[in-house]
């Protein structure tokens, strides 16, 4: 199976790249924009504000009252959504075929005029809005601290990918309005994204709408390099977190090859034979062998300056976290020495084709067409990747994987413990106590 979508792609005088795709078969389409700013554009003391911003964007432009922006879309039948993460910042609109208008209007309003209807009650407001999504998400929520302790110790204090997406408290608290209009300024501009448009649409068309609203929106400055040091780990570092939790947690991980370059596929096919499915190493030894634990994941978290490989084991109620700690390593161990069996090797394979093509059967959404346009020219520049990209995977071997798991998985790592109030001694490794 090979897959090709055929686009027509251009660049407006003050840098935006536009990608088109026609797909007719339903009246639909998806408007996807990709700006190149996340939270690894910030720094240590000004952090939280590309996440911030995923707010502040639908709290109104020059030509469109707050609250507009959702209603307009609503009252066309269409949805919309954003993310951040630490490289990019998405907005999407999926709208029915006479709606692109509107869509293109929208988004070209608020990366054009969006410092017009910037006030500092707007900023208060959806700085407490974040402030409590905060809590709610990180202090407040079981298991909540985990990622941010995790990334504090895996990366130096001055690595970009060293601090949560949504930011800190302080951060967010000591931000001012030229702070953030500074930081919107230099980055949300023509030059610093790109535009996918997909779905059932006349290209022709849809030139012409990008064309007058876009076109006369300035380019912006030029966009700041991200300094990104090189990062390894001299020693295997243990930590313990105590938290309102019922069961002890497990969290082990590694600095791994970034999105798209060798050993990236490889990954991610380890992560499936690990922990996908119950088929899987560590299901079976330690869910339903051992039934020491209520739950296994492994994944490969890739990003462009790097990427990390977790594994998460829950324990059952009062199992200590040190033997589960030994099981993984010792099944890492097995997969670096003596590698994966061909059928696990065809199963991972399936199961990323299979999420691969399923998520292209939608023009819009996360992970749709347009979206993977965006996506594709971000990573690699090239948009038309989809059928490589895929080859990444037809092309897994076994002793691809079992290299990739001695030259990554046998390195030194970061290991948390997640454990209830007042009991350390359930933590792992030379972790015992807080």
């Amino acid at each position: 199976m090979h897959i090709s979508l055929p686009y027509d792609t251009f660049v407006l005088d003050n840098g935006l790249r536009v990608f088109l795709h026609e797909h007719h078969a339903t009246p639909l389409v998806s408007v996807n924009l990709w700006y190149h700013v996340g939270s690894a554009n910030e720094r240590r003391g000004r952090t939280g504000f590309a996440h911030l911003f995923e707010h502040l964007m639908f709290e109104g432009s020059k030509h469109v009252p707050p609250g507009q922006f959702d209603n307009l879309l609503e009252s066309l039948g269409g949805t919309n959504n954003g993310s951040t993460n630490p490289d990019r910042t998405n907005y999407w609109e999926d709208v029915p075929s006479n709606g692109l208008e509107v869509a293109l209007w929208l988004e070209a309003d608020r990366m054009g005029w969006l410092p017009d209807a910037m006030t500092q009650e707007r900023l208060d407001g959806q700085r407490d809005v974040v402030m409590n999504e905060r809590r709610q998400s990180y202090e407040n929520r079981p298991y909540g601290l985990a990622f941010e302790t995790i990334l504090a110790e895996l990366y130096p204090a001055d690595h970009p990918y060293s601090w949560p997406t949504i930011g800190s408290m302080e951060d967010l608290a000591a931000a001012t309005l030229d702070d953030v209009l500074s930081f919107f300024r230099t980055y949300y501009t023509p030059g610093n994204a790109t535009l996918a448009i997909a779905g059932d649409v006349d290209s022709a068309h849809a030139r012409a709408l990008v064309e007058r609203y876009f076109a006369e929106i300035p380019a912006g400055p030029p966009v700041p390099p991200v300094e990104a040091p090189a990062v390894s780990l001299a020693r295997d570092v243990y930590r313990v977190l105590e938290d309102d939790v019922q069961l002890p947690r497990l969290y082990m991980t590694w600095h791994s090859p970034a999105a798209y370059e060798p050993g990236d596929a490889e990954m991610e096919a380890i992560g499936e034979v690990l922990a996908d499915g119950k088929a899987s190493r560590l299901h079976r030894s330690l869910v339903y062998e051992k039934q020491v634990a209520q739950s296994v994941s492994a994944f490969q978290d890739a990003g462009r300056l790097g990427s990390a490989f977790y594994i998460v084991v829950t324990a059952r109620p009062g199992v200590e976290l040190g033997p589960l700690e030994d099981e993984v390593r010792s099944t890492i161990a097995a997969l670096a020495t003596q590698g994966v069996r061909a059928e696990e090797v065809e199963r991972a394979r399936n199961h990323i084709e299979t999420a691969f093509v399923d998520e292209l059967q939608n023009v819009g959404g996360f992970g749709g067409r347009a979206d993977r346009l965006n996506s594709y020219w971000f990573f690699v520049r090239d948009a038309g990747y989809f059928d490589r990209d895929l080859e990444r995977y037809r092309t897994l071997t076994a002793e691809g994987i079992r290299e990739a798991a001695r030259r990554i998985l046998t390195k030194p790592c970061v290991t948390l413990s997640v454990v209830p109030r007042g009991r350390s001694d359930l933590a792992a490794g030379s972790a015992g106590a807080p």
